[in-house]
């Protein structure tokens, strides 16, 4: 059985969500850690485990940052953290899979399913055996809780109810 830990300096937790219709608003996590358990080389018996520090939420505006700590979005003083634990992985062929797990935000545990994506596994500069992963996916904020809501003068929706997720995952195999 092979662990492999996520590398948070060769990683990014992102999201997108809709602004005003018309753009969008993209973020990140910068606190992170996660690992994964696999006994097959190819990864197709997986188990992920995540979870990331809501407080480390990054989207390049402090005030929206705060605004999004606060109790109209995360509510970070009473759910810190938002976690991920895998149930299932999927082989769909050249080195693409489906993953679904348990994603617990805002204090509402839902599953989600993520599309991923092997880039490959190989040597690092140290001696080190990595993987890179991209996975993809989406939830509606509304489903965990995240209601807040506005409208513009105009009728238009401040922000969508739905959130695109984006993650590179760079994995280090433990020797």
């Amino acid at each position: 059985m092979a662990k492999w830990t996520l590398d948070p300096m060769h990683s990014e937790i992102g999201f997108k969500v809709r602004h005003l219709v018309i753009s969008n608003v993209s973020g990140k996590f910068t606190k992170f850690e996660g690992t994964v358990v696999a006994d097959k080389e190819d990864f197709s018996d997986a188990k992920v485990s995540f979870s990331a520090d809501v407080n480390s939420i990054s989207t390049g505006a402090e005030q929206r940052d705060e605004h999004l700590k606060g109790p109209d979005f995360f509510d970070t003083a009473n759910y810190p953290k938002l976690t991920f634990e895998s149930t299932a992985i999927t082989s769909k062929g050249d080195s693409e899979f489906e993953l679904t797990g348990d994603l617990t935000l805002h204090g509402v545990t839902k599953p989600v399913t993520l599309q991923v994506e092997l880039g490959g596994v190989g040597p690092n500069n140290y001696g080190q055996t990595i993987a890179g992963f991209e996975l993809t996916g989406k939830i509606n904020r509304k489903d965990f809780g995240l209601t807040w809501h506005a409208v513009t003068e105009t009728g238009g929706v401040v922000v969508s109810d739905e959130v695109k997720l984006n993650i590179s995952a760079e994995l280090v195999k433990e020797a």
